[in-house]
């Protein structure tokens, strides 16, 4: 069963230079803590990253992904899906970036489905682990560059 998750938060920049903080794939390892390596595997016909593979800490152990992006939203919306993986058959979801009063409204959205079976409770806490560092380190990111 795929399992979903949304969850917000409010960076203080504006929503274009948060959408180019978050599609700067190439740099996910900068900030990102999970993430120890990313290939771009491909690109769309205006350079941007469209196939890319992650190497990510899950579970304590590593594990390796192939996400392909769509920027058809851009900026409002960043969007991917899995195209492999070795862990999981559904890693699918999306950034969607709005203007609020103070900055930007960031709506982190989430669909997973591991390959293996794991208790309720260790996925619930996986889940929760993934979207406050995504946000959490989103935000820190954006925040320090302005």
């Amino acid at each position: 069963m795929t399992d979903q998750t949304t969850e917000r938060i409010v960076v203080g920049s504006s929503p274009a230079v948060t959408y180019e903080v978050a599609a700067d794939i190439e740099r996910y390892p900068d900030w990102v803590t999970d993430i120890k390596q990313v290939t771009v595997d491909e690109r769309d016909g205006l350079g941007r990253a469209r196939l890319v593979t992650f190497r990510t800490v899950a579970f304590g152990r590593s594990t390796t992904y192939t996400l392909e992006y769509d920027y058809d939203q851009a900026p409002s919306e960043l969007g991917w899906r899995l195209i492999k993986g070795d862990l999981t058959t559904v890693l699918d979801g999306s950034y969607a970036f709005a203007a609020v009063d103070g900055g930007t409204e960031v709506t982190y959205h989430l669909e997973a489905e591991l390959k293996v079976p794991i208790p309720g409770f260790v996925k619930t806490r996986a889940q929760g682990r993934i979207q406050t560092t995504a946000l959490r380190e989103l935000k820190a990111r954006v925040e320090s560059i302005g």
